[in-house]
């Protein structure tokens, strides 16, 4: 797989400040050196299996490695010693695991389901403080921020009010609870530019990175 002939051009508009997460579930560990010419060392894979074989196949690089999928307790113990962040923080057995399987605090964000899609993971809006509450009771989670999917074929518009929707309830959970989380793991490929004008910190880039078979 080769990368797109227009990706400078594209990463030249996203601002510094703004982490970019490589999306690999598609691209194997070959290919995803090439991303190191770009200064790209923070992979996200969402599969156990996958990134594991990946990890393995990596584990001399310097590399970051994020969980951006849903994961299965039964699977979690595979892969809390080996991740550096994990985006799909949604319930406390996961925290509990955490707590038990990691030697260091792992910097987790706190997955919404901001859009309350039956269909999609994460905490509901309602259930936020709560669950923040109980969370900080875990010495090895380390809460950095919140992450969230916007809607399926939603307009650019849209997508902008979803992301800003999870923007306001960051400060409104920091206001209530003390807090400080900064982060904001929001925006893919199609909808990148919308995320970070709504204060996206961490953008999951996909697609967008790679030449496109006709």
């Amino acid at each position: 797989m080769e990368l797109a002939k227009d990706i400078k051009d594209k990463l030249n508009f996203i601002p510094n400040h703004v982490r970019i997460v490589a999306a690999t579930k598609y691209v194997e560990a070959e290919d995803m050196k090439k991303l190191f010419s770009l200064g790209i060392h923070q992979f996200g894979e969402n599969r156990v299996d996958s990134f594991l074989r990946k990890y393995e196949a990596l584990k001399d690089e310097d590399v970051c490695w994020h969980f951006i999928g849903h994961l299965q307790t039964n699977k979690a113990k595979q892969v809390l010693s080996k991740i550096d962040v994990l985006h799909s923080l949604d319930s406390l057995k996961l925290a509990g695991l955490i707590e038990n399987y990691r030697d260091t605090p792992l910097d987790c964000f706190i997955e919404v389901n901001i859009n309350q899609e039956e269909s999609k993971d994460g905490i509901a809006i309602e259930n936020c403080e709560e669950f923040l509450r109980n969370v900080l009771n875990y010495s090895k989670v380390h809460v950095v921020g919140l992450m969230m999917m916007t809607t399926k074929d939603s307009t650019k518009e849209e997508k902008r009010i979803q992301f800003s929707k999870l923007n306001q309830l960051m400060q409104e959970m920091n206001a209530r609870l003390k807090l400080d989380m900064k982060e904001l793991s929001m925006g893919m490929s199609d909808d990148y530019m919308e995320a970070i004008a709504a204060g996206a910190t961490t953008v999951r880039l996909g697609r967008m990175l790679w030449c496109q078979e006709n």
